[in-house]
């Protein structure tokens, strides 16, 4: 069948549903609804879809096109919901199950007759985090069901008027509902309160006599404090104490008018300091091997199950900066000192890696430089994976992984996804070549016209697709929130092996053949030689493309595409 996708990004649910209607057989090409309806317009007299979905829009669809054509919208709320903020008020009134509603267009707003429908659970996390897990596994399923019954022709849906339809209107949830009484809120109440805004919008706070918007926050079990005040940072990371404990909170973003030259997420004790220089918040370190019990955070971790070692590590947003990399690197380094024969690699759930952090990048004095320092300081990770030859390492990728994050996971020996994880092994849609010894990892994987082509059309890859084409060497049919133990299995049973000796020496022996025919410094250094000279040309298309996809400007072509540039994250 011939699908229009009309997004208002190519954000994940976008690049999952993309990739997974690709997998059944359909024809599926994508138009932004970010330029107006005149591409939607143009797109569908263009291409003349059979079915148009619409998986994540912020506008209406015109109406002369879901008048003329059966468009279906992806409403990620239970039958009967509506409004423009349904995650938000699930995450907000403490839901524990929740749903996602595939709805005919018409005029009133998510009011159409429903064409499938699909209950997830709502664990304790972001409102991001849920959406790209729970909320988008049950997406897909009802997507895929309503399309089956499109095409069947049979199928009559469920109109919102029959009386087995209740119907909850919810407004938008703005500040007023979100904002947190430090002296009242416990600290319970404190952390769904920025879980169900941790990537948009933010929770609208003040901080040193400065408006910003908080994101992301964790529970902390020891440090205290009187409530609203600054107690500690961590890994760029700040404590603030609430009514009967303490949250870290990873990132901050200045109003807009706020006069700060980069009104965008980054990390929160960066923010703090360039509005107050010289401020001293005692920074409190957190061990590796955090106990279990204990309730703080750490985007970086390390455990140890018999021959199996555990180096965990979350970022938020999937990015790593110069300063994540360079710590990440020295975790790996320790995890390589401990007596194990299996080195797993990757968080309990959400985003693998992205590659370099662009926020950090765009707020630096000098990007150019910045860029420079921040791919330099990933390609010391990635080398150090794919020089350490006493053991497997294994990268198991509980969430999606794009650019260089995921020529991070191809370092490793194996490769394990969850089946809902989305790969971008690519850099165009940023105008960059790309290093992470992608030259390398990347042919010796797919093959040298494969890795051609995957790096050029620049499109997201399923899981399913990237075991097929060899990028992924274990699919784990997991939940979101049951892969860590499915890996954990999987890990122990790898380190069990009987013939593991025979398996590290015959990777040791491939390592050092690949290095007689062409050491690993030389792909480095070609692909650095490309990356620096579009760094540093002020001229070169990457700036313009990280600049907009970091401050969220309009990006892409008002064309219809099979991947348009747009949110990748």
């Amino acid at each position: 069948m011939d699908i229009l996708l009309v997004a208002s990004a190519f954000n994940s649910l976008s690049q999952r549903l993309y990739a997974e209607l690709s997998d059944h057989g359909h024809q599926v090409d994508v138009v932004l609804a970010t330029h107006g309806p005149g591409p939607v317009r143009a797109a569908v007299r263009e291409l003349r879809p059979e079915l148009i979905v619409a998986p994540m829009l912020r506008t209406a669809l015109p109406e002369d096109v879901w008048r003329e054509h059966t468009c279906l919208i992806v409403h990620p709320g239970p039958i009967g919901d509506r409004g423009p903020s349904s995650l938000d008020w699930a995450i907000a009134g403490g839901a524990a199950q929740w749903g996602v509603t595939v709805l005919q267009a018409e005029a009133g707003m998510d009011a159409g007759p429903v064409w499938a429908a699909e209950p997830f659970p709502v664990p304790p996390v972001g409102k991001s985090d849920l959406y790209r897990n729970e909320a988008s596994d049950a997406a897909v399923t009802a997507v895929l069901t309503a399309v089956r019954r499109y095409a069947a022709g049979d199928h009559k849906p469920l109109a919102q008027t029959d009386e087995s339809v209740t119907v909850v209107w919810r407004d938008f949830h703005r500040q007023e509902q979100r904002r947190i009484d430090w002296e009242r809120d416990d600290t319970e109440t404190v952390l769904r309160k920025l879980r169900g805004a941790d990537s948009q919008p933010g929770v609208l706070d003040e901080l040193l006599g400065h408006e910003v918007f908080l994101h992301g926050g964790h529970p902390e079990d020891r440090l205290r404090g009187r409530p609203g005040t600054l107690l500690a940072q961590r890994a760029g990371a700040v404590c603030r104490a609430t009514r009967d404990g303490a949250v870290w909170i990873p990132e901050l973003r200045p109003r807009k008018n706020s006069g700060d030259p980069a009104p965008f997420r980054r990390p929160a004790a960066a923010v703090l300091a360039a509005h107050q220089p010289g401020l001293a918040l005692p920074e409190v370190p957190a061990p590796p091997d955090i106990p279990p019990g204990r309730r703080t955070w750490s985007d970086i971790r390390y455990r140890q199950r018999g021959d199996v070692g555990f180096l965990g590590f979350s970022f938020p947003g999937g990015a790593m900066s110069t300063d994540q990399c360079r710590r990440l690197l020295a975790a790996y380094t320790e995890a390589l000192t401990r007596p194990t024969r299996v080195l797993v690699l990757g968080g309990t759930r959400d985003f693998f890696s992205n590659g370099i952090h662009l926020n950090v990048v765009e707020a630096a004095p000098d990007p150019a430089e910045e860029s420079w320092t921040n791919l330099n300081a990933i390609d010391d990770l990635v080398e150090a994976v794919l020089r350490t030859t006493d053991r497997l390492v294994v990268a198991a990728l509980a969430g999606n992984a794009a650019a260089g994050g995921v020529m991070l996971a191809l370092a490793a020996d194996q490769v394990w996804c969850r089946t809902g994880v989305v790969l971008n092994p690519h850099y165009r849609r940023m105008g960059l070549y790309g290093s992470e010894f992608w030259t390398y990892s990347l042919p010796r994987r797919v093959g040298p016209e494969q890795a051609e082509r995957l790096t050029t059309e620049a499109l997201p890859v399923s899981a399913a697709r990237g075991e097929r084409l060899g990028l992924v060497d274990r699919l784990v049919p997991a939940a979101p929130g049951g892969f860590a133990a499915e890996v954990e299995l999987l890990a122990a049973g790898l380190a069990a092996v009987p013939d593991l000796d025979r398996r590290l020496a015959a990777k040791a022996a491939a390592r050092a053949e690949d290095e007689r025919r062409r050491p690993l410094a030389r792909y480095r250094e070609d692909e650095l030689a490309r990356m620096h000279a579009l760094f540093f040309d002020p001229e070169a298309p990457y700036h313009a493309l990280r600049a907009a996809f970091v401050r969220k400007t309009p990006g892409g072509s008002p064309r219809p595409l099979a991947a348009p540039a747009g949110d990748l994250r």
